[in-house]
């Protein structure tokens, strides 16, 4: 799979402090663009075979690969370093924090080419960083709303401004369900097709409530009370109550088009004296029930047709 835009400063600020990284050279380099996700262990291209070589991807120096370079007279190991680094790889990484080698630096420098190091071991490293790249990689978008994790259920509260969607999720917080997003939710697509929902990072753990400001939610309610980030299960669509239409029984649910994903859609009207926060965890307490093959609505419409089939006059 080929991606673009990941570069390498954004791969080494997502794994500064998860992976962990440290740079270590090459920082005129870190614009360079990542095309691949998966990591490369580039050990046949040390020993001078280049045909198929991913240099594309990300290249990790394991503790295997450093030994051979040690066991090399200095004039072959350079040689040997200056063929990768000319292939126009994006970065290096050196596992297990092993010391970096005297030609990698130099090459560093007249490359340009970022070196980073991390103390784990490669293959813990690898699996890390790949999921890190994949996450990374995944098409995303941007969606004005809240998002909170009710029972488990994630739901995108969305409407025009003023209408009260922090609100409903700051009573929702209050009830023990918990703070995805608010304002601004970024919306990715996961490697099983699934959206996934998180806040900006400016913004991350924090809501506005017109008339109070800015609330710091784990400060208020609990480290419990704020999740990092939730799959989307529900876009719950706030509308004064003029502007909607008679919603029936739910018979013909609604759906909007994220990413490629069909996510189950509900427009509640908003009205004085309404508790929203009450609907909202109804409504995600019913998309629950769906998803465990329990439809009220459609349960209400067969036993009623049902009881109108057995009424009916024989012919």
């Amino acid at each position: 799979m080929k991606i673009s835009g990941v570069t390498v400063r954004q791969f080494f600020e997502d794994g500064r402090d998860k992976l962990p990284l440290e740079l270590v050279g090459g920082e005129k380099g870190l614009g360079r663009v990542i095309h691949e996700p998966a990591i490369n262990r580039p050990g046949l291209a040390l020993a001078g075979f280049f045909r198929h070589f991913a240099f594309r991807r990300i290249q990790v120096l394991g503790m295997a690969e450093n030994e051979y370079l040690l066991n090399l007279p200095p004039a072959r190991r350079k040689d040997c370093l200056r063929r990768l680094f000319g292939e126009r790889i994006p970065c290096v990484v050196i596992t297990r924090n092993r010391r970096v080698l005297p030609e990698i630096s130099d090459l560093a420098r007249e490359f340009n080419i970022p070196i980073l190091r991390s103390p784990l071991v490669t293959g813990h490293f690898i699996n890390s960083a790949t999921i890190a790249m994949e996450r990374l990689a995944a098409p995303r978008i941007t969606r004005q709303g809240t998002m909170v994790d009710i029972l488990g259920v994630g739901v995108l509260i969305e409407g025009k401004p003023c209408i009260g969607k922090s609100e409903a999720a700051l009573s929702l917080v209050e009830r023990g369900h918990s703070l995805v997003a608010d304002d601004l939710v970024l919306l990715r697509l996961s490697d099983r097709h699934v959206v996934i929902g998180s806040a900006l990072p400016s913004t991350r753990y924090h809501i506005e409530i017109r008339g109070v400001g800015i609330v710091h939610i784990p400060s208020l309610f609990g480290v419990a009370s704020v999740r990092d980030e939730k799959a989307l299960d529900l876009i719950v669509t706030l509308r004064e109550m003029g502007e909607v239409e008679n919603g029936g029984i739910g018979l013909d649910p609604l759906a909007s088009d994220l990413l490629g994903v069909k996510v189950p859609r509900m427009i509640i009207p908003v009205a004085p004296g309404r508790e929203l926060a009450n609907i909202i965890q109804a409504a995600a307490l019913n998309e629950k029930l769906k998803k465990l093959g329990h439809d009220a609505a459609k349960e209400l419409d067969e036993k009623l047709m049902a009881k109108m089939s057995k009424g009916a006059p024989a012919k």
